[in-house]
């Protein structure tokens, strides 16, 4: 129910109109450093393209790499408002894009039917009737077509987007087309300001070749040990170099082990303010068996790291 007859010269007029937001790769570090996130040559690089470009972004990667939060960092450094559409399985165009308010049409019909003196039965009555309960003051707008009507500054994220089946997918390469939607009740809505894209897939399915066409390409994987430090003491107030330094290297240490889940950032980020807490200056073994449960969250995985770290035969 999107795009129809309608000409995609929305979108190409669009970008034309739209200044661009960020002037070089450098600038684009410095000002997502401002807002707390530590980006890298390549995620700079890809986020001043897509500005340029005015393109979407899809961002793969291991979940906990900093995919969502990147999208968060580009909102707050442009002072744009983010919208988020949160994907899962059975996600449908009436979540995704609008619906009509159900309950409220029923309540109106049965009150005009109530006061009618032919109950609402002519013709007449009944198109005057259609026209008022399918307007605006009925409509319920969702994630994409609130991107899409906004007239402020917006960041639109699509969040997980590979757990959704592929003809929501479809629905999501028209709308990111095209950037209108047609209402057959409203007619077509057209975007009045270009937003910003991101979509994060932490990569359990293979999504559609037209989608990554549409898009550009980036891959967040764990940070290096040189990049998570940064990030650690960036982000853990009063912890020690010499502390973030070995917060790090045994988490990459546990990244290296065969378990279902690895430890995300934001899981290091948690245990390292953990042992700012707890007042520790030296990760020894011990420290680290008896905190894993901050970093790992099945407890197969506990039990295995635990023997690794421990020596201790299975």
């Amino acid at each position: 129910m999107t795009a129809g007859d309608a000409s995609p010269a929305t979108a190409d007029v669009l970008r034309d109109e739209t200044p661009p937001r960020f002037g070089s790769v450098p600038e684009v570090v410095e000002r997502l450093g401002s807002v707390g996130y530590l980006a890298d040559e390549q995620i700079a690089t890809v986020v001043f393209l897509a500005d340029r470009l005015a393109k979407p972004v899809l961002v793969e990667g291991p979940a906990g790499t900093g995919k969502t939060e990147l999208a968060k960092s580009v909102a707050s450094l442009l002072g744009a408002r983010l919208i988020r559409l949160q994907c899962y399985e059975g996600l449908d165009e009436a979540k995704a894009l609008y619906e009509w308010n159900y309950r409220k049409q029923l309540l109106r019909i049965q009150v005009e039917r109530g006061s009618g003196d032919d109950g609402g039965s002519s013709s007449a009555g009944w198109k005057e009737l259609e026209e008022d309960i399918f307007s605006e003051e009925f409509l319920l707008e969702r994630p994409l077509l609130q991107a899409i009507r906004a007239t402020e500054p917006v960041v639109l994220l699509v969040d997980e987007v590979d757990r959704v089946e592929l003809e929501t997918e479809a629905l999501l390469l028209e709308v990111l087309s095209d950037y209108q939607v047609s209402i057959p009740e409203l007619g077509t809505v057209k975007a009045r300001q270009l937003p910003f894209v991101l979509l994060t897939s932490n990569d359990t399915r293979e999504l559609s070749e037209a989608l990554k066409r549409r898009c550009l390409y980036l891959h967040l994987d764990y940070p290096s040990v040189e990049r998570e430090r940064e990030i650690v003491l960036a982000k853990v107030p009063g912890i020690d170099v010499h502390l973030a330094e070995e917060v790090v290297r045994v988490v990459r240490s546990l990244r290296q082990m065969e378990l279902e889940k690895h430890p995300s950032v934001s899981e290091t980020l948690d245990w390292a303010r953990t042992l700012v807490l707890l007042g520790v200056e030296h990760v020894d073994t011990s420290t680290t068996v008896a905190t894993l449960n901050l970093l790992l969250k099945y407890q197969a995985d506990i039990d295995q790291a635990t023997r690794e770290l421990t020596g201790r035969p299975r």
